[in-house]
């Protein structure tokens, strides 16, 4: 019976490509389902014979793993180098959105706390 061995929602395409490489690698059999196209379906890895799970969980686990700290490290790097902007920086490069969000996170709890100020202050 199939076994779902890795969900792809939200990964990235040379994620899902590095595991669908290692699987055929390790001469595991898979399938992939796709989620539709109004995304009710499961986007997925699915393991052929259930008795290869752990093997494949295996590495699946130890890529992610070495993909974490890969990527870890590249961000690193990039916000070492300024390329990838703190809070005040990004601030500082869209005041007008921020000022916008700022008027309306006022407006929903101005809104939010109406009731409230009625029942204190008739």
């Amino acid at each position: 019976m199939a076994t779902l061995l890795y969900r792809l929602n939200n990964v990235p395409e040379d994620e899902a490509e590095d595991i669908r490489q290692l699987l055929d690698d390790k001469g595991l059999a898979f399938y992939e389902t796709q989620a539709g196209f109004f995304g009710l379906g499961v986007a997925a890895i699915w393991l052929v014979n259930d008795q290869q799970l752990p093997l494949a969980k295996a590495i699946v686990d130890e890529y992610q793993a070495k993909r974490a700290i890969d990527q870890r490290q590249q961000y690193e790097t990039l916000r070492a180098s300024g390329e990838i902007p703190g809070f005040l920086q990004s601030i500082w490069q869209h005041p007008v959105r921020f000022i916008g969000v700022l008027f309306l996170i006022a407006f929903v709890l101005s809104l939010m706390l109406i009731p409230f100020w009625k029942t204190l202050h008739p």
